[in-house]
């Protein structure tokens, strides 16, 4: 029986199934991500929501779900991943350092994506900044500002990121070690 007759299929041929694997792959989160049970839906404003719709809280583990609840979720826009303190799992939110329309990186945010390495990267919500996804003991939430145009935020726990599946470049899926980045940040 022809693929396109079958009533479950999702491609037309072997080579779309191929090619939509590689697809799937490439955009695949990150494991150490997906298999956390800390993601809730976003509204268009960024506030975080339940798979419901409801408000959801940064700090309150029973208003998060799991990914795969949360990506069949109609709530809200999209996706947000919940950084807690059980874990050493980070984010670097750097804004305003991308041109949406190019993708090149202010030298500031090119210089940081260097030092952090092989590492999970997306493009943020509003295409002009980047999340920079690792592992480091961040405890409290740094705001860095400086006069050469650097915007970066640390969080590691007590907040959530609102995800958007974008990868930046060929960024792999995994996190790394970004202990020496948020360091070199923070002792300016």
């Amino acid at each position: 029986m022809p693929i396109t007759a079958r009533s479950h299929a999702r491609t037309c041929s072997p080579r779309c199934r191929k090619a939509l694997s590689r697809a799937l792959k490439a955009n695949a989160l990150p494991l150490e991500l997906t298999t956390r049970d800390r993601w809730v839906r976003r509204s268009a404003t960024k506030a975080p929501l339940t798979i419901a719709g409801r408000a959801a809280s940064s700090t309150d583990p029973r208003t998060w779900s799991t990914h795969a609840e949360a990506a069949l979720s109609t709530a809200g826009v999209g996706l947000g991943f919940v950084l807690s303190d059980v874990d050493d799992v980070v984010c670097l939110d750097l804004d305003h350092c991308r041109n949406p329309l190019t993708g090149r990186l202010a030298p500031w945010a090119a210089a940081i994506l260097r030092d952090a390495g092989a590492t999970y990267v997306e493009v943020s919500p509003s295409g002009d900044g980047l999340h920079i996804w690792g592992r480091a003991d961040v405890r409290h939430g740094r705001r860095i500002r400086r006069p050469d145009g650097t915007a970066v935020e640390i969080y590691g726990t007590g907040r959530y990121i609102a995800m958007t599946g974008r990868r930046h470049g060929s960024s792999p899926s995994i996190l790394a070690d970004l202990s020496a980045v948020v360091s070199k940040l923070t002792a300016r």
